[in-house]
């Protein structure tokens, strides 16, 4: 039990870390998208 609890907060921080940095960078991710899409628009 005690082996399973040691785990979750070894591998349990890490996994939650990971995700919210992967959804804050595609949130950034898709703003540079309509950023440089606009840019093409305005320079046609």
């Amino acid at each position: 039990m005690e082996n399973i609890i040691s785990n979750i907060s070894n591998v349990g921080f890490p996994v939650v870390l990971s995700v919210f940095l992967l959804l804050r960078f595609e949130k950034k991710i898709d703003e540079l998208t309509k950023a440089i899409n606009e840019l093409v628009v305005k320079l046609k």
